[in-house]
């Protein structure tokens, strides 16, 4: 079975015997621990074993969190013999009480950490270690020493053999015990090669190879192990966000339960420092919350009353009380930390090349291997000496060098390094990215989003806020802001239009506390308000009302007396210094903005402009994609030309496409696809839904909550930044060069180690040092650089924690060390 059958395949089998007539029992599904199960060969071997159990029907494995997940008829099997098929392919099953966190079918959704180095067979290979090195000090040192002591079939057996024996024995048993459970699942493997060399090379008396090969082997083995088992950290700290325990309000008592006890409508209650246990609306209390393991934001958000919060989150200072909206297994976090864990099994295309490679890889250097121990000596009788490029190249004769070569080539017929590249570094990228508040659904999104050459950007949620907000507060005369502002305030007060609804919230914020109460309030439809304001009659609406109540706009003086800039949407517009209020008003009319005037039949207080405010890291996310090398910056929008031009001209995007359709945002998609190849589009997720299925990459912005853009789209921003787009780019940048990087060059160490093998360059322990511990370790750590990205908050850029300038925008390349 090649190795791209594996992890996350199903197997569908027909029932056999008695079973068979009966009706179609209920299916079960288990959940179990398998540290050791860490690359697709032995999930291979595993499979293998399962599929020879009557009544599996289903059999999910994952290497990268040492998982396995198997579903059966209890009518046919039971979870022991489930269990038992598991350890018959050699490979612990830990308890479930072993202390991972449970899944909802039971059992832990990763591999909970072991004690690599102290494990049984962390101690049979330091005693073998020990006497291998004993041995080797007789043999080569304390010569003396090394007298005979036993002999068999006439043969001598040295001190020194008796203690490469004992190193053998020892250290070689698993190893050899591992071939055999690989030789009865048929699968040609690391630990079925090992085996067979160190079992040969025994019995034709080459014991210091096979104590080397065995005792090498085995402290390899343990390094891969403790370096997938730091792999696994990233996804044990996202299962440790999520609350076990919550306090909830019962029958007027607190009772401390678990949380998947919390049923929706419930009460729980938070204290200071508490985690938030379960998504919920606050009903009492204000804090400050950390929603930074949710949407990977570092400033804590205040709630209050009638705000949403997150299961996973932590509150402050502050006490609150939250009535329960999902239960645990539904909750933000809860579905974050499924669909990471599913992530892996949508693969990339160069996973898929690597196992389809590894499938002829194995059995091609085996044979080669054998040629290699087989052929030379039938023709080489003595040596034989080569002139090759003006050196002399001397192959020796007989079948010991050649024997020994062949073995060294066993140990290079192994792919695991090479295997192991794509995912281990899928992992960290993922993980990396959800605990950064960006939720990459798939490997083949995480590559596809790296290799794009245009972005398509949605302008409202996107690049705007999606709410109306005052951006501009022109006193005119005598008056200053606050007073336009609370008298603006004042007039709107009773409507229920979304830009009064703006012109409040602008006075909240502004902290005006003495707004007056408006008496007889009159809608003017399409054109404004009017009210009684502290005894006068004033009015607030369009630029035409007031032309209505006989001001000549353009003979009308006013404005600022200086030519400083008024800030608006995060750029800044200079307005013309005593400006007519025309002017004013085409001036900020020709950037987007709606316009209310403020004032009575015989003056005008002041103007006031409204817009859907830009985001604060817009302009800078853009300008940092084009840093990043991504050619193109579109912004997609339904508004009209006006306001997309003055947001295109704010942010800096390459071109505009104003007032589309639905359908015609899927032609804009298509037709970029056509000029530049990879698309991503942004949007919220929901509006934008055709153009984001038509894109290559479909990224959902402030998806946290939100049922739907979880599930729609590739790729999902959980906070509302913007920023967290070049972050994302970047990532996928990154993770694309180093499965570059960790392919070739385990495929190239392989292939190096290969050809110097024959000509007698490569040892056995530096086939196993470089070729096989050397590789498998050094693709593993340059996955886990990936985690060390992460972006800048406030500004879009992303840094790499080990070595950005502090004090300096200076960005460094995220692939060099």
């Amino acid at each position: 079975m090649s190795d791209d059958e594996t992890a996350g395949r199903s197997i569908d089998r027909e029932a056999t015997g008695p079973a068979a007539d009966r009706e179609p029992a209920d299916t079960v599904t288990t959940r179990l621990a398998v540290p050791e199960m860490d690359c697709p060969s032995c999930a291979s071997k595993v499979d293998g074993s399962l599929e020879r159990v009557a009544g599996v029907t289903d059999v999910s494995l994952s290497p990268t969190k040492g998982t396995a997940a198997v579903t059966f008829d209890p009518t046919q099997t039971t979870e022991a013999d489930v269990i038992a098929a598991i350890e018959g392919a050699g490979y612990e099953v830990l308890d479930d009480d072993s202390g991972a966190d449970g899944a909802a079918t039971g059992g832990p959704d990763v591999a909970p950490p072991t004690a690599v180095w102290t494990s049984p067979r962390a101690i049979k290979t330091w005693v073998g270690a020990v006497f291998l090195t004993l041995g080797l000090a007789i043999e080569f040192v304390f010569t003396g020493a090394n007298v005979d002591i036993a002999a068999v079939l006439a043969s001598p057996i040295t001190v020194a053999d008796g203690l490469f024996l004992v190193a053998i024995v020892v250290s070689g048993a698993p190893v050899v015990r591992g071939g055999i459970y690989s030789a009865r699942n048929r699968s040609l493997d690391i630990d079925l090669l090992m085996g067979v060399a160190i079992i040969a090379a025994t019995g034709i008396g080459y014991v210091v190879e096979a104590a080397t090969l065995a005792v090498l082997f085995s402290i390899a083995e343990l390094l891969e192990d403790y370096a997938m088992d730091r792999a696994r950290d990233s996804l044990r700290e996202l299962l440790e966000l999520s609350p076990d325990e919550a306090t909830v309000r019962r029958d007027g008592e607190e009772l401390t339960v678990p949380a998947e006890a919390v049923e929706v409508g419930e009460t729980v209650l938070v204290r200071p420092g508490e985690k938030i246990p379960l998504d919920g609306e606050v009903i009492e209390g204000e804090s400050a919350v950390d929603e930074s393991p949710i949407t990977g934001e570092s400033m804590p958000v205040e709630k209050s009353e009638g705000d949403a919060v997150f299961a996973g989150s932590i509150t402050a200072e502050g006490y609150l009380e939250v009535e329960v909206t999902s239960t645990a297994g539904d909750s933000t976090l809860a579905r974050i930390i499924e669909l990471v864990q599913s992530a892996e099994e949508n693969r990339t295309d160069k996973e898929q090349f690597v196992d389809r490679f590894a499938g002829y890889y194995t059995p091609a250097v085996v044979v080669v291997a054998i040629l290699t121990a087989a052929i030379p000596p039938l023709l080489i009788a003595d040596s034989a000496t080569f002139a090759v490029a003006g050196y002399e190249l001397v192959l020796p004769g007989g079948w010991r060098p050649w024997f020994v070569r062949g073995l060294t080539l066993l140990v290079i017929a192994c792919p695991c390094a090479f295997v192991i590249s794509t995912p281990v570094s899928v992992v960290s990228g993922i993980t990396s990215a959800a605990k950064n508040g960006v939720l990459i659904k798939g490997g083949n999104h995480l590559e596809a989003m790296g290799a794009v050459d245009a972005v398509a950007l949605d302008k409202t949620g996107t690049l705007t806020r999606g709410e109306l907000t005052v951006t501009d507060v022109i006193p005119l005369g005598e008056r200053d802001e606050r007073d336009v502002l609370r008298r603006a305030a004042a007039l709107e007060r009773r409507s229920e239009h979304p830009i009064a609804a703006a012109i409040r919230d602008r006075a909240g914020r502004t902290g005006l506390d003495d707004v007056p109460d408006p008496a007889a309030f009159e809608s003017l439809t399409g054109k404004g308000v009017r009210a009684e304001i502290e005894g006068e009659s004033a009015y607030a609406g369009t630029p035409a009302l007031f032309t209505q109540l006989g001001h000549d706009l353009a003979a009308v003086g006013g404005g600022d007396s200086d030519d400083s800039p008024h800030p608006d949407g995060g750029t800044l517009h200079a307005r013309p210094a005593a400006a007519s209020i025309k002017e004013h008003v085409e001036t900020l009319e020709t950037e987007g903005k709606t316009i209310v005037l403020v004032g009575t039949e015989r003056e005008v207080w002041g103007i006031l402009a409204i817009a859907d405010e830009v985001r604060p890291g817009a302009s800078r996310a853009v300008e940092r994609l084009h840093e990043l090398g991504v050619e193109t910056v579109v912004m997609l929008t339904g508004d009209n030309e006006g306001t997309a031009r003055a947001i295109a001209e704010a942010v800096g995007v390459d071109e505009y496409r104003a007032e589309l359709l639905p359908e015609q945002k899927v032609a804009a998609v298509e037709e970029l696809q056509e000029t530049y190849g990879g698309v991503a589009m942004v949007g919220d997720g929901i509006n934008d839904a055709p153009a984001l299925a038509t894109a290559d990459v479909s990224v959902a912005m402030g998806a946290a909550g939100t049922d739907t853009a979880l599930e729609t789209a590739d790729i999902a921003l959980l906070g509302d930044d913007i920023g967290k787009l070049p972050y994302l780019y970047s990532l996928s940048h990154a993770a694309n060069g180093v499965i570059r990087q960790n392919i070739w060059t385990s495929l190239g160490v392989k292939a190096l180690l290969a050809v110097g093998v024959p000509l007698g360059y490569v040892s056995v322990a530096i086939a196993v040092v470089v070729g096989d511990m050397g590789m498998s370790l050094g693709v593993t750590g340059n996955a886990m650089r990936l985690a060390r990205l992460s972006p800048d908050h406030g500004t879009g850029v992303e840094r790499n924690q080990a070595t950005a300038v502090p004090g300096t925008d200076e960005t460094p390349d995220p692939t060099a060390e």
